[in-house]
């Protein structure tokens, strides 16, 4: 992993650190209402979109015939984005619902726990993308030669 790797793996997890601090300033400071609605608007979202990825980029783009050849890479950046925005907001009415289902609603509960979950996204590997259906399967053999089918090997005594 390189660091630029690490740095955007931890990212949203700082930002929900750097919220928490901020909950330190007085209570209608601008950069305390900017890091906690920035954070709460991607925060959760970007890193469980960054987990979800690879699985979400392996299959194309589907636009008009005569596309550029950035629509795809535009058109995923602006799928993780919306995604990640709307997962935050998942995130953050979920855990809002359970605190108020367990008469223990704080704004500072909220922000923990989604730091928490945030923090945890952050350290879990990435899911291995599948290709899409009808794809071809991907083969080692450079040879023209079709190749033929092999018998299945069986251990010494045992019936084919």
């Amino acid at each position: 992993m390189t660091p630029r790797d690490l740095v955007i793996r931890t990212l949203p997890a700082f930002g929900g650190w750097l919220a928490v601090a901020a909950l330190a300033l007085p209570g209608g400071s601008p950069p305390r209402g900017a890091a906690v609605a920035l954070f709460l608007a991607a925060g959760p979202g970007a890193a469980l979109v960054r987990i979800c990825a690879p699985a979400l980029g392996s299959r194309p783009a589907e636009g008009p015939a005569d596309r550029d050849a950035a629509f795809d890479r535009h058109s995923d950046l602006l799928e993780q984005a919306m995604l990640a925005v709307l997962l935050s907001v998942c995130a953050v009415v979920l855990v809002s619902t359970v605190f108020i289902a367990t008469h223990a609603f704080s704004g500072e509960r909220v922000l923990l726990s989604l730091t928490l979950l945030t923090t945890l996204a952050a350290c879990c590997p990435r899911l291995r993308a599948t290709p899409a259906p009808g794809t071809p399967p991907k083969t080692r053999r450079t040879s023209r030669t079709p190749r033929t089918p092999r018998t299945p090997r069986t251990r010494k005594g045992s019936a084919p």
